[in-house]
């Protein structure tokens, strides 16, 4: 960003190291505790409590790696280890704040980190920012916390909007894959007399199918060696994991728990060959592209080596990606099916887990349906393993999660109508999101109005900010000299 282009001639341009003192915290992210007496800010988007405080300063809290959020606090409080305590020298505290959230897409940019975004120091230090005359800074922070405060509370109500609208999906989810939602149906059929293939025949046929599949998938690897089969060969089969039912809650009429496993033909870990935009190898799908419990093409990367797949070793309809590892619980085992073709052959990435299920054109959708409901992601957090700010979920752990199976019938029946009520709160979500970015830009509007000098009225005698700035500077210089002379070693 060019601060000083079209800039008023009061104002200038000084780098975020020349205006603030930058610190960080000490303290692990458990440092945090229930019901804390202070404020403890970590790189999470919610503010902790402790009950010491090392801060009693106004400052801009920058977390230094994830989502890179932004806080103002005044008074005593506690920041994690990778949060950047900004403490403003000689300008306003909020103008500051101000300043960050204007620039925090080009700090962004200067992130490092593959996996997990992060900062460093001179990153921030490093930015300018366009300095306005301290009185036209207290001009500008006045007339944006009246603007800003009506657009948060704008977003605020959008965001819990968002939220029912997430509690409706899962109680519609819940009532799904419990059997609430189709109870009248399995009543009018049962008083119709009308039998169907049960939960237990349905697996019990997956079963067979899943075990056909190995024994012709070893038969050919025989032939293709030159080789005979040899003696008591499907006594190899390897038995998918069996369910202790006995803790598990009844469920309705004619459904049956299944293991993951048994529903599973087969299971893999993705690759792990670097990926990129430009390479033009085969396209790798990563975490970003499963959304909402479908596959998304808008943001993909190829593998930068040959993989040497086998035709068999692509995404097919039937499959399911699940997020393996993620440092948000809440996005850890996250799934989406493969429910039509995809429009050119691709691979996954090793943070995601492939299922590849014998029945492929229900079950999946059901499978999905289990993982995203509240008693399936109860049981996915239950399982996880934490490690480096990273949860995890291994492959042999996410086939052991137990699956009501409701008949085939009633699956399909299921979901008739549960598309129609989703319909309607997708329609609902849209919407929501397009509001929250017509937001977004009325933001960035407003802070690009702000920080170029236009927001409100110059006064032609204030203070240019260049007077600020010199300063401020001669401040700093007393003050590292100061610090010179007490930390001075004295020789004998």
């Amino acid at each position: 960003m060019n601060c000083a282009k079209n800039l008023p001639s009061t104002w200038t341009v000084a780098t975020i190291a020349e205006v603030t003192h930058v610190r960080t915290g000490k303290l692990d992210a458990n440092a945090a505790v229930n019901d804390g007496q202070y404020p403890f800010f970590t790189c999470a988007e919610e503010i902790s409590r402790i009950d010491s405080y090392s801060f009693d300063t106004e400052a801009v809290l920058l977390a230094g790696n994830g989502f890179f959020g932004l806080k103002w606090f005044k008074g005593k409080f506690d920041a994690y280890q990778r949060t950047y305590v900004i403490e403003p020298v000689g300008i306003s505290g909020r103008f500051l704040y101000y300043s960050f959230l204007s620039l925090i897409p080009e700090i962004a940019k200067k992130s490092r980190g593959s996996t997990i975004k992060y900062l460093r120091l001179g990153d921030i230090e490093d930015t300018k920012l366009a300095l306005a005359p301290d009185a036209e800074q207290a001009r500008i922070v006045e007339k944006l916390d009246e603007l800003l405060s009506g657009l948060d509370a704008s977003v605020a109500e959008l965001k819990a909007a968002q939220k029912k609208l997430a509690r409706y999906r899962q109680s519609l989810l819940k009532a799904a894959v419990e059997g609430a939602l189709t109870a009248e149906w399995r009543a009018e059929r049962a008083r119709r007399g009308k039998s169907t293939e049960s939960g237990a025949q349905l697996l019990a046929r997956i079963l067979a199918e899943r075990r056909t599949r190995w024994e012709a998938k070893q038969l050919a690897k025989f032939k293709e060696q030159g080789k005979a089969p040899p003696k008591d060969w499907e006594d190899k089969y390897p038995e998918p994991v069996q369910l202790d039912t006995t803790h598990l809650p009844e469920l309705p009429d004619d459904w049956v728990w299944a293991s993951l496993d048994q529903l599973v033909g087969s299971s893999s870990y993705g690759t792990s060959v670097k990926c990129s935009y430009e390479s033009g190898g085969v396209p790798v799908l990563r975490i970003p592209n499963v959304v909402a419990r479908s596959i998304s093409l808008e943001d993909v990367k190829f593998a930068t080596q040959e993989l040497e797949l086998e035709a068999s070793d692509y995404l097919d309809i039937g499959d399911i990606l699940v997020v393996r590892t993620n440092g948000s619980i809440n996005l850890m085992g996250r799934a989406a099916e493969i429910v039509s073709a995809l429009p050119q052959k691709c691979y996954f990435a090793s943070y995601l887990l492939r299922l590849r299920c014998v029945e492929p054109n229900t079950v999946p959708s059901w499978i999905s349906s289990v993982l995203a409901a509240k008693r399936g992601r109860m049981w996915i957090e239950s399982k996880a393993a934490s490690s480096a700010g990273q949860h995890n979920i291994s492959l042999s752990t996410l086939l052991s999660m137990p699956i009501p199976l409701a008949p085939l019938l009633e699956q399909i029946e299921t979901f008739q109508f549960l598309s129609i009520q989703l319909n309607c709160v997708i329609d609902q979500e849209k919407a929501v999101a397009v509001s929250l970015k017509q937001a977004t830009a009325q933001r960035k509007n407003i802070l690009k109005a702000a920080f170029s000098g236009q927001l409100v009225p110059q006064d032609p005698n204030d203070e240019p900010a260049s007077i600020l700035l010199e300063r401020i500077r001669a401040e700093r210089e007393k003050l590292v000299e100061s610090r010179k002379g007490k930390t001075r070693k004295v020789r004998a």
